[in-house]
C-alpha cells in the first residue's frame, strides 16, 4: 500500500530531498539569534554531529564541528579557503562535477592546485594517488568527494585516507551526499575535515552546511582564511567561545528543523538503520528498472545507494523532458543526467522515501514507457 503523502511531489534527487512533516513544521518556530534557547540548539547540533562522526568515545575530544550558512558548496569553499596555508598545495581527486568544483574553488582562491582527473565512470585510482603524493612532497592537502552524485559513485574514502595519512598529508573529505546515510567515521576515513550539508542524508532542509574537524588541525589553521565571511576558524571560535553563537545572522528556522531531523535519525535507529533503508530502496529501484529494460551507468561494485544513473533507452520516442514531465504529473520528481559522455538520467533513493514509494514509481515508469513503445 502506498503511503499517503502530504507534499505535491516525492523528490527523488540527491537533495533537497523529501522531508518529514515534523521537520517542515519545526521551521514554524521562531528564535532570536542572541537567545540562549536558540544557542543551546546550535550546541546540541554541534555535539550530535561529532558523535555521529566519531566512532570511539575516547576520541570525541579530538574533534569539533562548525556550522556554516549557505549551501554545501559554501562549506567546501570555507574549508579549502581556510585550512590550506599560503604556501600549501592541494591535490584534488576528480572523477565528477563535484570534484571538478573543488578544483575550481581552489584555483580561484589562488591556491596551487593539482588534479588527478579521471573519467566520471572510473573509480579513484589508489595507485595514482600514492604515486602523485610520493613524487610531489609539496602537496600538503588532499581533497576528495566521497559520494560523487554526478554518477552515484561511491569513492574509496577509507583507502584514500590510509594513503594520505601514511604519507603525512591533510585529508579533506567532501561527504556531502553520504554523511548520515552511509556508515563512516573520522577514524575509519582518516579525514581531518569532513564536510556535509543540512539537506542531505540527515534529512533537514537547505540553508547551511557543516564541517567536522580535527580540533588540533583547525586550531593550527588560524589566520589562513582567504575570505572574511567564509573564515572557518573564526566561525568555529565564535561558536566555541560563545556557546553556539554564529558570527553573522544564522538561518534559525533551518537550524531548528535540522535539530528535529537529527532526533528523527536517532529514532530511526541511527546511520546504520537509515543506510539499510536507503540500500533497500536502491536495490528495489535497480531491480525494477532493469526488469523494464533500463541499464545502469556504473559498475554495481562502486555504486552508492544514494542516487543511481540510468542510460536513456534507445527508443526514438524517448525524450527525457517528456519522461520527466510525465513522472512529475504522477508526483515523482527525478533528476537529469550530469555525465559529459553519456545520455542518462538519475533517480535518488534518499530522504523520506521507502520501498513502497519506489515500487509505485516503477509502476508509473512502466506506464510511461508502455505509452512510448505503443507510438
Amino acid at each position: 500500500m502506498v503511503r499517503e503523502r502530504d507534499t505535491q511531489y516525492l523528490l527523488l534527487t540527491p537533495g533537497p530531498l523529501t522531508t518529514t512533516r515534523t521537520v517542515r513544521e519545526a521551521m514554524m518556530e521562531e528564535y532570536s539569534t542572541w537567545d540562549v534557547d536558540y544557542n543551546n540548539i546550535v550546541e546540541s547540533i554541534r555535539n550530535s554531529l561529532v558523535r555521529l562522526a566519531v566512532r570511539d568515545d575516547v576520541n570525541l575530544g579530538s574533534f569539533t564541528s562548525v556550522l556554516m550558512p549557505g549551501s554545501g558548496t559554501f562549506s567546501v569553499e570555507s574549508v579549502v579557503g581556510s585550512v590550506i596555508p599560503p604556501d600549501g598545495k592541494l591535490l584534488v581527486l576528480n572523477n565528477g562535477a563535484y570534484g571538478a568544483r573543488v578544483a575550481t574553488i581552489s584555483r580561484m582562491l589562488g591556491i596551487e592546485t593539482v588534479e588527478l582527473s579521471q573519467v566520471e565512470t572510473e573509480l579513484t585510482n589508489l595507485n595514482a594517488v600514492e604515486k602523485i603524493l610520493i613524487e610531489d612532497p609539496a602537496i600538503s592537502h588532499v581533497a576528495m568527494v566521497h559520494c560523487e552524485t554526478t554518477t552515484g559513485m561511491l569513492n574509496p574514502a577509507e583507502a584514500v585516507g590510509e594513503i594520505v595519512r601514511r604519507l603525512g598529508r591533510i585529508y579533506i573529505l567532501d561527504a556531502m551526499s553520504s554523511f548520515g546515510g552511509i556508515p563512516i567515521s573520522m577514524e575509519s576515513t582518516g579525514a581531518h575535515y569532513l564536510i556535509s550539508s543540512a539537506n542531505k542524508c540527515v534529512q533537514g532542509v537547505p540553508g547551511f552546511g557543516f564541517v567536522i574537524a580535527d580540533r588540533a588541525q583547525l586550531e593550527a589553521a588560524k589566520g589562513f582564511a582567504r575570505s572574511h565571511s567564509l573564515d572557518l576558524y573564526d566561525q568555529w571560535w565564535e561558536m566555541e567561545s560563545k556557546g553556539g553563537k554564529w558570527r553573522f545572522t544564522s538561518p534559525t528556522h533551518v537550524v531548528n528543523a535540522f535539530a528535529c531531523a537529527l532526533e528523527e535519525l536517532d529514532a530511526e535507529g541511527g546511520v546504520q538503520a537509515r543506510y539499510n533503508r536507503y540500500l533497500n530502496n536502491h536495490k528495489s529501484l535497480v531491480e525494477g528498472m532493469r526488469s523494464l529494460g533500463f541499464k545502469t551507468l556504473i559498475n554495481d561494485e562502486f555504486q552508492s545507494p544514494i542516487i543511481t544513473s540510468f542510460h536513456c533507452p534507445d527508443l526514438a520516442a524517448f525524450d527525457f523532458q517528456n519522461f520527466y514531465d510525465a513522472l512529475k504529473g504522477y508526483g515523482f520528481v527525478i533528476y537529469p543526467g550530469k555525465v559529459s559522455n553519456a545520455d542518462c538520467f538519475r533517480i535518488g533513493t534518499i530522504g523520506d522515501v521507502y520501498k513502497d514509494d519506489v515500487l509505485e514509481l516503477l509502476k508509473k515508469i512502466e506506464d510511461v514507457m508502455s505509452g512510448l513503445k505503443a507510438r
